[in-house]
């Protein structure tokens, strides 16, 4: 993927997310490619947003049982006034926004409201003979079972005889890389890459506890929405596998056990239910002697931690782009859940510093520095040791040593570098950078591409595996 003309594919929205309680939901959307985009044929099928492939294991999680993504969204109240199945007939594209390695992403809207889409349409014969049949089957599954506010949201799918198309949530802030490339320094200060990797870390928490290991995080797939906050996109690199979560005493996080047995956080941030320090209309007077023991009788034990690491994800793809490749892919070891933490580690440093760690004169110097070269800080900018530490931890080429090897984000969030942080309310946190009126206005395109006129579409495009139009180099050998 060529990140050069990442910031020529800025990906765009027309409609507000709306700030809720967090809760761990999710979808996707992914600048993807290679689409021959004549639509003049007639619609084979079509499925409505609350149909799930048979072939999915998450059937029991439809559009229609998502509360988070449902709430106050005028685009689930648009594709429901529409009664009947959908199809390429009754959306307006607009422009397109991007492409990759499995489609091409138009923004569209639906004739007769007011909604805006990103439509990702896939050229089922070219998908056949590239053998990406089962990559644009996995990214429609998962993104049928998420649900979460840092993940885009799949309203419906349909196909023709010649495309199948994802309908899905739209973004007008452009991505990540290209807001990076308009700083001061062409980099983030660093209370904005807390708070952006913060919203990652979360997305990144929510698919590992549904068996997904992402494999493609990078800034160009992190899109900013209306309201500054971000969501990932680009899922059909990503691995599926069992994982389950389950509960396990720490003693690292302290709670007070009182004497009434009552257990409440010495956070002052949590809000956990079972943290809640009881309280009472009545109040009586205490001598200074029966507060004293009181505070001596305040004993500390371990808070439980969900424990939702895939630790047990095995895969020998090599897949993935070369500056954001763990040494374990390259090395060709096989390799887990703990490729996306050493992503994350590379996304953190490139945010603060501009560049990533490892980057060599060309894709084979990159991959050799990735696997022996040792992990170097530029003097400039200067960021805190806490963000150095969290770096090296995530850094760690051997990946059983790497941090949240075994914890998972809860291991990182407990790192100093987030101190400070509501986990429970970062969704009401102002974000660095909100979209102004000007850069929304840019999603209003005065030429409207009409599904009827296959020449004012694109040439049908087949891109190498070592060109994405839309994004850095990468691999893609898939050995699964």
């Amino acid at each position: 993927m060529k990140r050069e003309s990442a910031s020529d594919q800025e990906k765009k929205t027309c409609s507000s997310v709306k700030n809720s309680s967090v809760s761990r939901n999710s979808s996707l959307t992914k600048t993807s490619a290679s689409a021959n985009v004549d639509f003049v044929e007639s619609e084979k099928s079509s499925s409505s947003s609350s149909d799930a492939s048979d072939d999915s294991s998450c059937t029991s999680f439809m559009m229609n049982n998502k509360p988070h993504n449902k709430s106050n969204d005028i685009r689930w109240e648009a594709i429901q006034s529409k009664d009947g199945s959908l199809g390429l007939t009754h959306f307006r594209l607009l422009k397109r926004l991007g492409c990759g390695d499995i489609g091409s992403v138009y923004l569209a809207d639906l004739t007769g409201t007011k909604a805006c889409f990103a439509i990702k349409v896939m050229d089922k014969a070219s998908l056949a003979g590239r053998k990406k049949l089962v990559r644009a089957r996995m990214e429609r599954q998962i993104l049928q079972c998420l649900d979460h506010p840092f993940l885009p949201t799949l309203y419906t799918h349909f196909e023709t005889d010649k495309f199948s198309c994802l309908v899905m949530e739209f973004c007008p802030g452009g991505d990540l890389h290209t807001l990076r490339q308009k700083q001061p320094g062409k980099h983030f200060t660093e209370q904005a890459v807390k708070f952006y990797v913060a919203e990652v870390l979360l997305a990144l928490e929510y698919l590992h506890m549904l068996g997904i290991v992402y494999r493609d995080l990078k800034p160009e797939n992190i899109l900013v929405r209306e309201d500054g906050h971000i969501m990932l996109s680009d899922f059909d690199l990503s691995l599926r596998c069992s994982v389950s979560p389950t509960l396990v005493n720490m003693d690292n996080e302290p709670i007070r056990k009182k004497n009434n047995n009552t257990l409440y956080c010495i956070e002052p941030s949590c809000i956990q239910p079972s943290c809640a320090v009881p309280t009472s209309c009545f109040f009586s007077r205490k001598s200074k002697k029966e507060k004293e023991k009181k505070k001596e009788a305040v004993s500390l034990i371990p808070l439980p931690e969900l424990m939702a690491e895939p630790t047990s994800a095995r895969s020998m793809s090599f897949v993935g782009t070369h500056e954001y490749l763990a040494p374990e892919i390259i090395k060709g070891d096989g390799h887990g859940s703990a490729v996306d933490w050493w992503a994350f580690g590379i996304f953190t440093y490139e945010l603060l510093f501009g560049r990533t760690p490892f980057k060599g004169s060309g894709n084979r110097a990159t991959l050799c520095n990735v696997v022996s070269q040792p992990l170097r800080f530029p003097e400039s900018p200067v960021v805190s040791f806490s963000a150095r530490d969290l770096i090296k931890g995530l850094l760690v080429k051997e990946p059983g040593q790497r941090l949240a090897y075994k914890r998972g984000a809860t291991e990182i969030k407990q790192h100093p570098f987030f101190q400070g942080i509501n986990w429970a309310l970062i969704r009401c946190a102002t974000p660095p950078h909100v979209p102004n009126p000007a850069e929304l206005q840019r999603c209003s395109v005065p030429a409207v591409v009409s599904t009827s006129e296959k020449t004012d579409l694109p040439p049908k495009e087949v891109p190498n595996s070592d060109q994405r139009s839309c994004d850095r180099n990468y691999l893609d050998f898939d050995f699964f």
